[in-house]
């Protein structure tokens, strides 16, 4: 794979593979949460049976409802990797770290943390009220807890962060995210450059969750890497669900 965090990968795993007993298939190592062929390992929360399906190896997201899906199981500390495109200016979408996998009343999209993805012309369509664009580092991969799940963020826009360099590509272009999610913490590499985290986040286990919000996006790499877990308390981790 050729991404950001597998240089670095290599050299921990060169390092574990010569720790006295090491055996290969002990060592962490990337898995697919999305096989290319079906939604095996998700659950619909709250949007259609129509709204996710998988087409020419890709996982397509029509944007409607607003909502989302979630794994079948909790994650703590990983790394995960996501290519994804949007197919419409100004697209909606992102995915959930530590999720509770629900949605609350009233709300249509779950506590977590959230790594956005907004397509390049969402500042044009939602100016200011003084005719001002929003900053362009918020369409590409900010990073802020929502619904109730709290972060200090690295680079604050309020309680949220932004992304310190524009690097993301617009409408039909391929983006790759590489998120380390450890202890709390999470940084955000865009197409191959950290450029965001958080820290200290509340809630540190839990569901991983991508969101559909109005526009078409596709995946066509899901991938994920667990690690040891930490010290996290059950007020620290998400409900578990059936």
């Amino acid at each position: 794979m050729k991404n950001l965090i597998a240089p670095l990968c290599s050299f921990v795993l060169l390092l574990l593979c010569n720790l006295p007993g090491a055996q290969a298939d002990d060592l962490p190592h990337y898995k697919p949460l999305f096989n290319g062929k079906d939604l095996t390992g998700w659950v619909n929360v709250n949007t259609d049976k129509d709204t996710w399906y998988v087409k020419d190896g890709m996982l397509i997201c029509t944007g409607h409802p607003i909502g989302v899906m979630r794994t079948d199981k909790q994650y703590e500390n990983f790394l995960l990797h996501v290519e994804w495109r949007h197919m419409e200016a100004g697209g909606n979408s992102g995915v959930f770290a530590w999720s509770e996998g629900t949605v609350p009343e009233g709300r249509r999209l779950p506590k977590g943390m959230e790594i956005q993805m907004l397509e390049l012309d969402w500042v044009n369509q939602h100016k200011k009220k003084d005719g001002t664009l929003p900053p362009i580092a918020y369409v590409h991969g900010e990073l802020f807890g929502a619904n109730g799940l709290t972060t200090i963020p690295d680079n604050p826009r309020g309680t949220r962060s932004k992304s310190i360099e524009n690097r993301c590509k617009g409408k039909g272009q391929w983006n790759v995210y590489d998120v380390v999610c450890v202890d709390g913490v999470v940084k955000l590499s865009v197409n191959g450059k950290f450029v965001n985290g958080v820290r200290n986040a509340s809630i540190k286990k839990g569901y991983l969750c991508l969101e559909s919000e109005g526009a078409e996006i596709q995946f066509r790499s899901i991938q994920i890497m667990e690690l040891p877990p930490g010290v996290t308390s059950k007020a620290q981790t998400a409900p578990l669900l059936k």
